[in-house]
């Protein structure tokens, strides 16, 4: 079950609750496994992964699997859902509270919140574009919101019965969506290309 998703510029890492998969985009072949605890949301620096666990976000070496330091995560345990790297801080999506949180990655201090209407499942950048998955009601939406006032600007419909639980944009036209109990991660053309 992926639970959160990113991509560090080759391949795709899924977190699936005891361990982090990598897998190649092109054919789903898994390349690298990490035995470590992955609850929710994942990000990629451009160096380092940072993993939502329980109530904490550990950064992780992902050559060897360690974990490098923790911060506490902003929300009890089941709330934080969605996490990615932009603009030098981490992002994260937290489900029940319905809404972003900008976080200070050294301290975990909350530098910006953002609300949204609906439950947040992911949240990722596309470009200088913020965009999050949403649930309610058993339906799934893509969205680019104003990363200020969180006004909706673009929505994409999901098709039914597909749930989002993670969401990262490749840079190059491709978001990955954890589909949670489906097991799989897909791939979703960025609709503005």
């Amino acid at each position: 079950m992926p639970h959160g998703v990113t991509f560090d510029g080759r391949q795709v890492w899924a977190a699936t609750g005891e361990s982090l998969l990598a897998f190649d985009p092109a054919n789903g072949n898994v390349t690298r496994t990490l035995d470590v605890s992955s609850d929710a949301g994942t990000a990629f620096d451009g160096k380092h992964l940072y993993q939502i666990a329980e109530s904490r976000i550990d950064r992780i070496d992902p050559a060897t699997g360690r974990v490098l330091d923790s911060i506490p995560a902003p929300a009890d345990r089941g709330s934080n859902s969605g996490l990615t790297w932009a603009e030098g801080s981490l992002w994260i999506g937290q489900y029940r509270d319905r809404r972003i949180l900008q976080i200070d990655p050294k301290d975990g201090r909350v530098l910006r919140t953002i609300e949204s209407d609906r439950f947040v499942t992911g949240v990722t950048w596309a470009n200088d574009e913020l965009w999050h998955g949403t649930r309610e009601n058993d339906e799934c939406e893509l969205r680019q919101v104003d990363a200020v006032s969180g006004e909706v600007l673009t929505r994409v419909q999901m098709p039914g019965g597909l749930v989002v639980s993670g969401l990262e944009y490749d840079g190059a036209g491709t978001f990955y969506c954890g589909g949670a109990a489906s097991g799989k991660v897909r791939a979703v053309r960025y609709p503005k290309a």
